[in-house]
Parts: structure tokens; sequence; C-alpha cells
């Protein structure tokens, strides 16, 4: 007959055994300390000075003095002596100081929780039900890495279905961000969690935006809104070729440019300016009879506007130069006979003197304008 039991190891009474009341006590000691468990430590090393009856712990790795050599035993205070027990596969324990259950498993005290595979539902410090099958009340919610980095994957059936962020006040939402109804990220506001707008789409295809807080067309203002690169300008369009779509600017803000007959600049809200040097030759005799009743003049020039104009709305301004000097201690008077769309006619130089030009004549005119 064996003289304990397999998994307890309570001693039994032996046949013709004196004093089997020892024998019982011993076994019923044993009961007492394995039974119901509840410890004072997971992994202790160091004996209290004080133990009081009754007191379990169960050892970690290395334990000193009365504890020496039963690393990973459980130690039982019997009121005069510690007793060592050897935990099996599968018993539980709760922890006293740790307010947590645990169950010995592959050599160690390891927490219950993280076998928790295959729950219906879960509810951390509240209840949990059939939609809501995880449920956390807390004042935060960490989710860390294992090592590296971590990622929070929420994952849905369908292009239709939903995956999302749902941010509430009292049970009511008032913002949502993430997959809604479509593959398309967005966030949508709502006042009282009934009506909502889509304050930003982001396109799944082009990551192009959209939505209320964007700005919706070229002469749209409002305040607060985010404004886009083909309606608003910045330092990559300021300059380029401006256009206009109906009245409405829709090039670059400012248009440079120049060629044979000048340079021109042509500015969003339609003002064109055109300026050149026109030589008009020496002023000489036009035909008079010589005397200073009679102007002398030059010859006529035409000037082809380097950029055309919309209209012949044109303010000219023209003044007299010498090739290498100015020219205004004479009386000399520059003037054109007619101006359209695409040029300045006949510009000429009047002199009451004959001898007022001895060099060509210079004529730096300006056309201001506008291109639409």
């Amino acid at each position: 007959m064996p003289h304990s039991s397999p998994r307890v190891e309570l001693p039994y009474l032996q046949p013709s055994q004196a004093q089997k009341d020892v024998t019982h006590n011993e076994a019923l000691q044993r009961l007492d300390a394995v039974t119901q468990l509840c410890l004072l430590g997971f992994a202790d090393t160091e004996p209290p000075e004080l133990p009081a009856p009754g007191d379990i712990h169960g050892l970690g790795a290395g334990p000193t003095a009365a504890w020496a050599g039963h690393g990973g035993e459980l130690a039982y205070w019997s009121g005069d002596q510690w007793l060592f027990f050897t935990p099996k596969e599968g018993w539980r324990a709760w922890g006293v100081p740790e307010q947590e259950l645990r169950v010995w498993r592959d050599g160690q005290w390891q927490a219950v929780i993280d076998r928790l595979d295959g729950v219906v539902h879960l509810g951390v410090n509240t209840s949990a039900d059939a939609t809501n099958r995880l449920a956390v009340a807390s004042d935060a919610t960490l989710l860390s890495h294992a090592g590296s980095g971590h990622q929070l994957k929420l994952n849905k059936s369908a292009t239709g279905d939903t995956a999302s962020l749902l941010f509430q006040s009292n049970w009511a939402g008032h913002a949502e961000m993430g997959l809604a109804g479509t593959n398309d990220w967005s966030i949508k506001l709502s006042p009282d969690g009934a009506s909502w707008i889509e304050a930003l789409r982001l396109d799944n295809t082009t990551g192009l935006a959209s939505g209320e807080a964007i700005q919706q067309s070229a002469s749209d203002t409002m305040a607060g809104r985010l404004m886009r690169a083909d309606y608003g300008y910045c330092p990559g369009n300021i300059l380029g070729a401006v256009s206009q779509s109906g009245g409405d600017p829709s090039g670059a803000v400012i248009e440079r440019g120049s060629n044979s007959s000048g340079r021109y600049v042509r500015y969003a809200d339609g003002t064109q300016i055109c300026w050149h040097e026109i030589n008009v030759g020496k002023v000489g005799d036009g035909g008079g009879d010589g005397t200073r009743d009679d102007p002398y003049y030059s010859t006529n020039v035409s000037w082809t506007f380097p950029a055309v104009f919309i209209d012949d709305d044109i303010g000219v301004s023209l003044h007299v130069e010498g090739k290498t000097h100015l020219l205004s201690d004479r009386s000399m008077l520059a003037t054109y006979f007619s101006r359209t769309t695409t040029s300045l006619n006949a510009v000429r130089v009047y002199s009451m003197n004959s001898n007022a030009s001895p060099e060509d004549v210079i004529i730096p005119v300006t056309a201001i304008g506008r291109w639409f």
C-alpha cells in the first residue's frame, strides 16, 4: 500500500499504525495549505521575520535562509516550522498583493487571462454585450509594442461596410474617421449625433482631398477652409501663365514675357502693362518753310505691342530721350496718331528747333490696359 496520495501527497493511515492521529492531522494540515490557495507572493525569496500561522508563499528562484533549496515550491508556515509543497501543473492560486488569479504552468505562476482565447465577450471594469464584445471602462487604454512597432487594425468585410473610429459625448456621436461606407478615408462631424458633415475625404486611388473643409471653387473665400492648389496661390504658381475662365482667374498671379516688340507683365486681375523703347530717328524738316512757326518732326513709327490687349481702352505714356542722353531741355514733344488692341500707330516727335535732334531720338513708351 502506498504511503501518500498521488496528487497532494496526503499521508495514508497504515495498517496497525500507532498514533494514527498524527498521520491524520498531517494530512489535514497539507489540505489546509494547498486547498483554496491564497499566496502572499508568487516569487518571494526571503522569509518574513514574523510569519502568521497559515501564511503561504510562492517561492522564486534562489530563496534564502529557511527557504534555501526550495525554489519554485510553496512555503507554508504551520505555526512552528516551514512546510514545503511542490505545485502541480494546473494548480490555481490567488495573489493577495497582486489581486489576481494565476495558474502554475510550465514551471511558473502565469496569469490566467493570457489564455482567454475564444471567449464570447469580455468586459474590463464594465459589462460587454453582443454588439460591444470587448468593453473597457478606464481613464486610459494602452496598446504597446512587443519588441518593435505596433499596429491597430480595423478590418471590414466589403467596400460598402465601415471600419472607423467613432468619438462620442454622452453616448452621442460627434466625430468619426476611417472607411465609412467606402474605401476612401474620411473625417465626419456631427453637432447632435444625427446629422453629419463630411469635413474631409481622401480618395483612395489618387490621394486627393475633398470635403467641406476644402476650398470649393476659385471664388470660395470662406474663412476656415483649406486652400486648394488649383484655386489658391503659393510659390509654385504665383509666377507663370495667367488665364481666366468666365472672368475668374484660373492660372498664375503674375505673367512676365518679352519679344522683339518689348516686354510685358500680366496680372491675374486682368491688368496688362507693355513697355518698349522706340527709335524714331532724327528730327528734321517735315516739309515746312523752316520758320519757327512751322514745327520739325521725325518719321512715323508704329509699335506692335508685345502682348495683345482685350480692347483699345489703353493708357499710353511717352517721353523723349536721346540715344545716349536725356533731351528734356529741348522743346520736343512725342505723340502718336492712333492705337488698337495690337499696336500704337504713327508715333513721332515734334520740335520747333530744326537742330533739336543731332542724334537719334529714343521714345520710352508704356501702355496700360487689360488682357481680359
